[in-house]
This record gives C-alpha cells, structure tokens and sequence, in this order.
C-alpha cells in the first residue's frame, strides 16, 4: 500500500496545537510546527484527547532517591498525574519522541504518556510496516532494500513532525539518519536507555521489536546479546543527540529496587515527565532572559 495513501486515511479531526517554541532556542525543540489536516494512524484507532484535568493532590517527587520511593510507591498514580498537570501548560502541545533499542518498555511507556498528556501515540515502525504490506514484508524491505526501507521511515517521520500533541516511538535505527534527527528537532526527544540484557530478553520472545532478520531467535542468548551489541554500538551516538536521557537502570536505584524487572512503566514514565519539565523550564527562562527591558 502507497505511504501517502496510510497517512491520509486516518483521523479527520487531529489535536490542535498552538504556535510551538518559535524562539531561537538550543535544544532540539526549536523548530516551528508546520500543521498537516489530517493525522496518520493505518493501524491503529484513536480516540481524540480529553482536555487536561486538574489535580489537587499536594504529592511531590523530591531529587532524593529514598523520598522519591516513598511518594511514588505511596500512589503512582497520584504522582504521575500531578506531574502531567504542571507541565502541561508550559509544554503547549509540542510532540515527544522517543528513540532507543526497541523494546515493550519504550513502547508501554510511550503508550502511558500519551494517556497522561492526551496526546495520540504512534509507533514509528508500525506506520513503516502498514506502509510495506504488513510485519514479514517491512522485514522483508529492511533486509533485501534497505535504501527503500530508510526512506519510508524518514517519510513518516516528515509527518508525524509536521504535528502537535504526538507521543511518538522511533524506531531504533532512526537516528542513524541525520535527515531523521533534523526532523526530531520539531519536538523534544528523549532516550529511552533500557539496559541491552533486558532488550535481549525481549527479542528473544518477539523477534519483531527489531524488524530485522539480523537477530537470530534461534541463537542462544548469548549470541541475541552479541549481535543486539553490535546494532547497539551502530546507533548509540544518534540516541546521545536527543534532549534527555532517561536510563531504567538509574529509575530502579532512585526507587530502590535490586532488579531492574522490579521496575513498572509507571517508574520511568515519571522520569520522563520530570526531564521534560525541566527543558521547558530552561526554555521559558531563556524567552524571558530574550526579553527587552
């Protein structure tokens, strides 16, 4: 199926977003949105976001990895949602991309990110495969053409950058583009660091995360480890260029845990909520330093 034919079948009523970040700005947020009229979702069904609530809870989450224990395992919920509220308004409906290894951690947190903003989500990989014939056939493309596979990717990264109030999750061979990283600049991206043990784990039960016949499910996973290494190294620079990094592995000791498995999405979700709040509050304070007396 044609991409442009995927792309335009979808809702006819997408989020509005106002006038983004126009301001010179040297985060990878700066650039202007360009709106398209219609957003695209070939496999999956929306419903269009509710408008933000307003929470009244005095919970707060503290830079002390023990007292951020507490609040969180306290009511995640109740922190999740308190944090989403107070960024909201300086966010100002600017999309969020996030890179890293594929795996159902990146994917499970951008899903419940999306809720908590509501923004629509989108997997990157998905659009591509719609766009190729389905799953087998994107590997199929990634493998035999991967010139072709490259360049769907970077079509539907050209328009899901051109919105606002996304949630989008890259695929993980994005950022080996430097077209691809010019057009995350239209949001604010965000690494997902999620420890490559855990991704192998992953990969082994659904070799599909990675779209590529590269990762051999019927290795041991020693060698699922070794050749995840390998994509891992290829990539690692493009993941250092997002805005923020979010690391699962620095959520489980701010929370306490021994195990990273211990750790729920809800964990790094904050986390993620908390960096962007944190680039928002440098930006705001960079517009007013602009200022004229």
């Amino acid at each position: 199926m044609e991409l442009t034919t995927i792309l335009h079948s979808s809702l006819t009523n997408p989020p509005l977003s106002p006038n983004l970040f126009h301001s010179k700005f040297p985060q990878s947020f700066s650039t202007p949105i360009h709106h398209r009229t219609c957003l695209p979702s070939p496999c999956l069904t929306f419903s269009p976001p509710l408008p933000p609530k307003s929470f009244s809870t005095n919970c707060s989450v503290s830079d002390d990895p023990t007292s951020a224990a507490n609040v969180f395992t306290a009511d995640p919920s109740i922190a999740l949602k308190k944090k989403a509220a107070d960024i909201s308004a300086d966010l100002r409906g600017t999309s969020l991309f996030l890179v890293g290894m594929n795996n159902s951690i990146k994917s499970s947190l951008g899903a419940l990110l999306a809720d908590l903003l509501r923004y629509y989500y989108f997997d990157s990989d998905a659009l591509v495969s719609e766009a190729a014939g389905g799953e087998s056939a994107a590997v199929s493309l990634k493998d035999t053409d991967e010139k072709g596979f490259r360049e769907s990717e970077t079509e539907v990264l050209k328009q899901l950058s051109s919105m606002g109030r996304l949630v989008v999750c890259v695929g993980d061979g994005a950022v080996q583009s430097s077209t691809n990283l010019a057009l995350l600049r239209h949001g604010i991206s965000i690494w997902i660091d999620v420890p490559l043990d855990i991704v192998a784990t992953g990969v082994i039960g659904n070799k599909s995360l990675l779209l590529s016949s590269e990762i051999t499910n019927s290795g041991s996973y020693s060698e699922v480890f070794s050749q995840l290494s390998a994509l891992y190294e290829d990539m690692r620079r493009g993941y250092a260029t997002a805005d923020a990094t979010v690391s699962l592995q620095k959520v489980a000791y701010q929370l306490g845990y021994e195990e990273m498995d211990a750790v729920s999405t809800e964990g790094p979700t904050l986390e993620v909520l908390k960096e962007i709040e944190r680039l928002t509050r440098v930006k705001k304070m960079m517009e007013e330093a602009a200022r004229p007396f």
